[in-house]
């Protein structure tokens, strides 16, 4: 939405901030036939991005499958189940992984606020021969609680005394972080400068410590 002057534009700017914009950064204000220019321009962009965004997902379609030869166990609200089970019948499972180390006192902030919103895409999902369900390192009953606490109905199980996660990419063990190096971080570069996003993140998950706070990872 644009304003009708430079007034209201400075209001509507200085209210909705982000957290990535600095406070005092100068906010541009320029004529209509200036907005229309750069829309232009950006629209431009826009569709770039929209085709650059097929072509990767073709990619991903293309990806190899690569079979599941380990059996696995999962707790559940229902009981155990193997890797198999969490299909429910249907042809394909999309797991979330939701960080929740197993001493952790909540789940990640940022995937529970995506998991709030999850209710209703479920049965969507069901119809077009697709199980979605949520899963965490930590245990079954902290699971349980923290689902009921935020309102949950997305079904959610447990990985924890398996190694799924950890033969996944998507948990660690404190012996091996040390060696840990990937494309995006170096494990051990990471917890010897303990970045504040990363000591903030710690409290916010109420971690024992930084080695707990990275245990579990986005993949």
């Amino acid at each position: 939405m644009r304003s009708s002057g430079p007034d209201e534009f400075s209001a509507v700017a200085s209210s909705s901030r982000g957290r990535g914009q600095l406070e005092g950064d100068p906010m541009k204000v320029g004529t209509e036939q200036e907005w229309q220019a750069a829309r232009k321009e950006l629209l431009v962009a826009e569709r770039e991005l929209e085709e650059h965004a097929k072509r990767v997902v073709e990619q991903r379609r293309e990806l190899p499958w690569v079979p599941v030869e380990k059996e696995y166990t999962f707790a559940s609200e229902d009981g155990s189940k193997s890797l198999s089970e969490l299909f429910e019948g249907r042809s394909q499972l999309l797991i979330y992984h939701l960080m929740f180390g197993e001493d952790w006192a909540v789940a990640c902030p940022g995937c529970s606020s995506l998991v709030d919103g999850l209710g209703g895409v479920v049965v969507h999902l069901n119809d077009r021969d697709v199980t979605l369900l949520c899963m965490s390192q930590a245990p079954l009953d902290k699971l349980v609680a923290y689902k009921t606490r935020r309102g949950w109905t997305v079904p959610y199980v447990s990985a924890h005394g398996g190694d799924f996660l950890f033969d996944y990419g998507y948990a660690f063990r404190r012996e091996e972080m040390s060696g840990i190096v990937r494309e995006e971080f170096d494990m051990g570069q990471l917890l010897s400068e303990a970045p504040q996003w990363l000591r903030d993140y710690r409290e916010d998950v109420g971690a024992p410590d930084l080695e707990s706070a990275v245990s579990v990872s986005a993949g």
